[in-house]
C-alpha cells in the first residue's frame, strides 16, 4: 500500500512540474480594435453553377462560411431576394460554418446572398448566380442518350457521367454549342448500357471531323468480349493519312455482318455528320444524310453480354486489330432505340426545328432568308448546281434566284398525304421560255435522259414567250394524268417584275390553281397517286420532268408552304395577305 502511495505522488508531481515546462499555461487575451467587416465565402453553389436534374422541383444544399475578426452579430440568407434564414448565435464567436437544405429550388436564374454583421455594426455581403437548368427533353423520336461535349462528358438525357479511360478531352472547337469531343492516345470514354438496349434496333448520329492519325481506331463500340464479333456492334475507321473509310460490324448471335460504308477525306478538314442504323434486317451509314452503304443482317443484333459503351475507341471488346482511341473531334453524339430513315437522320441533322406553324395543316416552310432550310422539320434542301439568293424579297427579305443548271431538292417522305396544297410568291423570269416551278414525280429507270412519267405526283411549271407565260399544273392519278390550264386566265405579265402569288390544291377529287388568291383553273380525276414521288424539286423539273425541256427556273421564289390538307380560297386569300 505505501507503494502505491508513492508511485501516485510521484505521478502528480512530475505532471505539476510539467505544467511549467514546455506547456503553455491559458491565458486571457485582450480582444483589441474591431478593424474588419466579417469575411464571406460560399462554398456552394458557385458564381454560374448550372444545376440540371430530372426533378422539374428539386432541393439545394448551400455551403458557406463567415468568419469575424472579432465577434460575428448576425447572419442572414436569402434567396431571390426573399430571407430564408437568420442566426445571432454563434459557439464560435468569430467563425460561423453553415450548410443549409434549401428546399424547391425552381427551373431558372436564382440569386442567393450572404449577409454578415458584427457587433461593431460593420457588415458584407456576397452574391452568386446560378440556374437550375430544365431536364433536358429529348427532341427526336426514340432519343435515348445525348452527349453535347460542351465541357463534360455528361449524357442529358439519362443525367449521367460517363467514365473516362486515360486523359480524353475537348477539341476546343464545335460543330455546335461551345466544345467537341477529341480523345487522346490510350484515352476514350465508357458508359453503362443499362435501359438503353431494349429493342432489336439501333442508330447513331453524331457530327464527325475525321483525323487520319492514327490511321486506324474504333469510334463507337457496344461488344461482348474480345472473343468474337457475335454480339453488339462495333463503329471504326481504317485508311490512310489522305482517306478513311468508316465501317460497321454487327453481331448476329452466331455470325456476324459487314458494312463498309463510305471513304471520308482526311484533308478536308470538314465537319461531317455520320450516322449508323441497324434495323432487324439491315444496317446503314449515312454521310451527311445520305445513304452510303446498306448491308444485309442474317439475324438481327444479339446484345448478350453487351454492358459498356466505349466513346472514341475500340477499348476492351475491340482492339485486337489495333482500333484504339480515336483523336478524331466528335460532338453531338446521340443514340436511338430505332433504325431512324433517312428523313429522320436529315432531320437530327439540322438540330430539329422549333417553328411553330402558322397556319393549319402546314408541314413545310421555307423562307430563303439567306438558306433553304424548311423551318417545319428543320432539315436543309439539296442544291444542285449553284442556285442563290436576291436580297428582293418580299418586305425586303430574301428570295430564291435561280440559275442556270441550279435546282433544290428535298425528302418527300412526309409531304406525300391525301390531301395536298401549296403556296408560295412567284416573280417571273421569261428566259428560259419554259421551266419547272415544283415538281414531284417517280423516276423513270428506262428512260434516264428524258424523264417523263406523270401517273403519279405533280408538276407545277410555267411556257410561253418572253412577254406572256402560262402557270400549269399536271397531276397524276395512278393509271393517268389531269391537266390544270387555265389558258388566258393563268397567264401572267412576264415583262412586269412583280410578284405574284400562286397556289394549288388537290383533294382526292379535285385538283385547283389560284393566281392572286383568284381561282384561274381546276380538273377533276379518281384520286391522286403518289407512287415513287420521294423527291420535290423546286425551281426545276428536273431530274424528273425534263423530257419537254421544263429544266431550271431563273426566277424568284419567295415564302414556299406546303400543306396536308386542302386550303380554302379564304384561306389561301389569308396566308397571301399575310404576307
Amino acid at each position: 500500500m505505501k507503494t502505491l502511495k508513492y508511485i501516485v505522488s510521484l505521478f502528480l508531481i512530475l505532471c505539476l512540474s510539467g505544467c511549467d515546462n514546455g506547456i503553455d499555461s491559458i491565458t486571457r487575451v485582450e480582444p483589441g480594435d474591431d478593424e474588419t467587416a466579417p469575411e464571406i465565402t460560399i462554398n456552394y453553389p458557385n458564381e454560374g453553377t448550372s444545376i440540371q436534374v430530372l426533378e422539374a422541383i428539386t432541393t439545394l444544399n448551400i455551403d458557406f462560411r463567415v468568419e469575424d475578426d472579432i465577434e460575428l452579430g448576425t447572419v442572414t440568407l436569402t434567396m431571390d431576394g426573399s430571407q430564408l434564414e437568420t442566426w445571432d448565435n454563434f459557439k464560435d464567436y468569430r467563425i460561423f460554418l453553415q450548410e443549409y437544405l434549401y428546399q424547391g429550388l425552381t427551373d431558372g436564374q436564382h440569386t442567393m446572398t450572404v449577409t454578415a454583421t458584427d457587433l461593431d455594426g460593420k457588415n458584407s455581403s456576397s452574391t452568386v448566380n446560378f440556374e437550375k437548368i430544365p431536364a433536358y427533353e429529348p427532341m427526336f423520336d426514340g432519343e435515348i442518350f445525348y452527349m453535347a461535349f460542351d465541357g463534360n462528358f455528361f449524357d442529358l438525357v439519362n443525367l449521367r457521367d460517363a467514365d473516362k479511360v486515360g486523359t480524353p478531352g475537348f477539341a476546343n472547337e464545335s460543330y455546335a454549342g461551345t466544345n467537341a469531343y477529341k480523345g487522346s492516345q490510350d484515352s476514350y470514354l465508357t458508359y453503362p448500357t443499362e435501359g438503353l438496349l431494349t429493342t432489336d434496333e439501333f442508330s447513331g448520329t453524331f457530327w464527325y471531323k475525321v483525323s487520319g492519325d492514327p490511321t486506324r481506331a474504333g469510334i463507337i463500340v457496344i461488344g461482348d468480349d474480345a472473343e468474337d464479333r457475335n454480339q453488339g456492334f462495333r463503329l471504326f475507321r481504317e485508311g490512310d493519312g489522305a482517306n478513311q473509310q468508316i465501317k460497321l460490324n454487327v453481331g448476329t448471335g452466331d455470325g456476324e455482318s459487314w458494312n463498309d460504308g463510305g471513304v471520308l477525306n482526311v484533308a478536308d478538314g470538314e465537319w461531317v455528320h455520320v450516322a449508323f442504323t441497324i434495323s432487324q434486317t439491315e444496317s446503314k451509314i449515312y454521310f451527311n444524310g445520305q445513304e452510303m452503304l446498306s448491308s444485309t443482317l442474317p439475324a438481327p443484333i444479339d446484345w448478350t453480354g453487351c454492358e459498356t459503351i466505349t466513346i472514341g475507341s475500340g477499348g476492351e471488346t475491340f482492339s485486337y486489330w489495333d482500333h484504339f482511341s480515336d483523336s478524331s473531334p466528335m460532338d453531338d453524339l446521340r443514340f436511338f432505340n430505332k433504325a431512324l430513315s433517312e428523313t429522320e437522320i436529315q432531320l437530327v441533322m439540322g438540330g430539329g426545328t422549333d417553328y411553330e406553324p402558322e397556319y393549319d395543316g402546314e408541314v413545310f416552310y421555307m423562307p430563303f432568308n439567306g438558306d433553304n432550310i424548311d423551318l417545319a422539320s428543320g432539315i436543309s434542301a439539296t442544291e444542285v448546281g449553284s442556285p442563290g439568293f436576291t436580297d428582293d424579297g418580299l418586305s425586303g427579305s430574301q428570295a430564291y434566284a435561280g440559275a442556270t443548271d441550279s435546282y433544290l431538292t428535298f425528302p418527300a417522305g412526309n409531304l406525300t398525304s391525301d390531301e395536298f396544297s401549296a403556296s408560295l410568291w412567284y416573280k417571273v423570269d421569261p428566259d428560259p421560255t419554259r421551266a419547272g416551278i415544283l415538281t414531284m414525280s417517280q423516276p423513270d429507270p428506262d428512260n434516264p435522259d428524258a424523264q417523263n412519267i406523270r401517273t403519279s405526283g405533280f408538276r407545277l411549271f410555267r411556257e410561253g414567250s418572253e412577254t406572256e407565260q402560262i402557270i400549269k399544273l399536271n397531276v397524276g392519278n395512278g393509271s393517268g394524268e389531269t391537266w390544270v390550264d387555265g389558258g388566258a386566265t393563268a397567264t401572267v405579265d412576264a415583262t412586269a417584275g412583280e410578284y405574284i402569288h400562286i397556289a394549288f390544291t388537290m383533294s382526292q377529287t379535285t385538283a385547283i390553281l389560284y393566281i392572286n388568291g383568284e381561282v384561274v383553273a381546276q380538273g377533276s380525276y379518281a384520286a391522286v397517286d403518289w407512287t415513287g414521288c420521294d423527291l420535290l424539286s423546286i425551281a426545276s423539273g428536273a431530274p424528273r420532268f425534263i423530257e419537254w425541256d421544263h429544266l431550271s427556273d431563273l426566277s424568284y421564289i419567295d415564302d414556299l408552304r406546303i400543306f396536308e390538307k386542302v386550303l380554302s380560297q379564304e384561306e389561301i386569300q389569308t396566308i397571301m395577305n399575310d404576307e
